[in-house]
């Protein structure tokens, strides 16, 4: 009967054939994938798969072993964007099986089946739960780029990357740090690329963070939106880690960096589909750019320190960011620098009561580990991993990429500052 599964190559299919089907794909954009394979003639083909130039972002890694390996191998490791099993057994086992695995994806997992029976049903099944893809064995190099290609290049399909936008209640807070270390952690922790572009074109530090400094950055294509393409970006990204990479900014003032309501707009969605994180560090300013990139970010996470100018700051910015996204939830909120010596400070919960949200984390106030990490270009998991600090940051990559949902516990009142705020309740 005939197959609504992926349509392989078949040993007839000529080199020519093939090369025409390859050349008309886009290159695949910066994913972690890892293989689990039971025969060697599937783990050969998914392995120069990951040789070819369209390739050349993603990072694979083939493991010898089936379904019971990729179970055994994620319950102590982060899943990664794309999961590729071959499978032996039979439809109903098959089946069985993966209901396992799936209480260990990360819900943005994708999953491409590779199995030895040409079926209809099972293929229903699958795509029923969930499956991305599956694919009859034999398979070439060409089909296995070509099944990744139609997943992640699709045109038409959302974006794969997802934004998250840091923003501070004030200046100086600590935002762009916060952003920058989190994206690093995002990086290393869960072994996923990540993006970084620092919009603050006159004053961005990411630079001097990450110890870089590229010829090139955020201001070619932001003056350039007509060129913007995965090729033309990928030229102007510079390379921070193995995972990742920072759109820096100019950080000078020969020139003015007055711009339009969709002037990042281009930038950040180019950069969605070439990454599967992207990291907006957004300067304290309320310019027309800045609130369309706000507004239209997956997730919006606002830096505070515990005083009252911070505290009314990020009460403007909640209500506004609940009526231009009214279909989100509210803002992710950081307490940061708290506990300063001789210091007169609103309490983690006085100040969440009148905004309604918890924060992540309170951040103490570490001027050694900070000041260490800032003077060196490094991070502050390359200072010491095994800090408080670094674990709450590991805690907070955690909630940001939705694989741990934060606690909320009752707070407690706060009339009598919310009256001299002059803000409503």
């Amino acid at each position: 009967m005939s197959s609504l599964a992926y349509e392989t190559s078949h040993p007839e299919t000529t080199t020519a054939e093939a090369d025409t089907a390859l050349q008309s794909l886009r290159p695949v954009p910066r994913i972690s994938i890892q293989a689990f394979c039971e025969t060697e003639a599937v783990a050969s083909p998914i392995e120069r798969a990951g040789e070819d130039r369209r390739m050349a972002k993603a990072h694979l890694k083939v493991h010898m072993g089936g379904l019971s390996t990729a179970v055994e191998f994620y319950q102590t490791a982060a899943t990664p964007n794309l999961i590729i099993l071959e499978s032996r057994g039979e439809p109903k086992d098959l089946l069985a099986s993966l209901t396992e695995l799936a209480e260990l994806c990360d819900p943005s997992t994708k999953v491409v089946i590779v199995g030895h029976y040409n079926d209809v049903w099972l293929y229903r099944e699958l795509t029923r739960a969930g499956v991305s893809e599956y694919v009859v064995a034999p398979i070439s190099m060409a089909d296995i780029v070509s099944v990744i290609a139609g997943i992640f290049v699709d045109p038409e399909a959302e974006p794969v990357g997802r934004s998250i936008a840091f923003v501070g209640a004030k200046g100086g807070v600590g935002s762009s740090t916060l952003a920058h270390n989190l994206a690093w952690t995002m990086s290393a922790l869960f072994e996923s690329e990540v993006v970084v572009a620092d919009l603050d074109l006159p004053f961005g530090t990411a630079n001097i963070n990450f110890d870089q400094d590229p010829a090139q950055g955020i201001a070619e294509a932001v003056f350039s939106p007509e060129r913007i393409d995965e090729v033309y970006l990928d030229r102007l990204l510079a390379q921070c880690a193995e995972r990742l990479s920072l759109l820096a900014a100019p950080s000078t003032l020969d020139r003015t960096y007055d711009f339009d309501a969709e002037a990042f707009a281009q930038i950040i969605d180019t950069a969605q589909r070439s990454a599967p994180l992207v990291v907006l560090d957004v300067p304290h300013l309320w310019t027309s750019w800045s609130q369309t990139t706000l507004a239209r970010a997956d997730e919006v996470v606002i830096t505070a320190t515990p005083e009252l100018a911070n505290l009314r700051n990020t009460k403007n910015l909640v209500d506004t960011l609940a009526k231009l996204r009214p279909n989100d939830g509210p803002p992710k909120l950081v307490i940061n620098q708290a506990n300063v010596p001789k210091r007169p400070e609103i309490s983690a919960d006085d100040f969440a009561e009148p905004l309604g949200i918890m924060p992540l984390a309170v951040i103490p106030f570490e001027p050694q580990l900070f000041g260490s990490a800032a003077n060196n270009g490094r991070m502050l998991g390359e200072m010491d991993h095994n800090h408080p600090v670094v674990q709450t940051m590991n805690d907070i990559a955690y909630i940001l990429t939705g694989r741990r949902e934060i606690k909320v516990k009752k707070k407690s009142g706060l009339a009598g500052l919310f009256e001299r705020l002059h803000l409503k309740t």
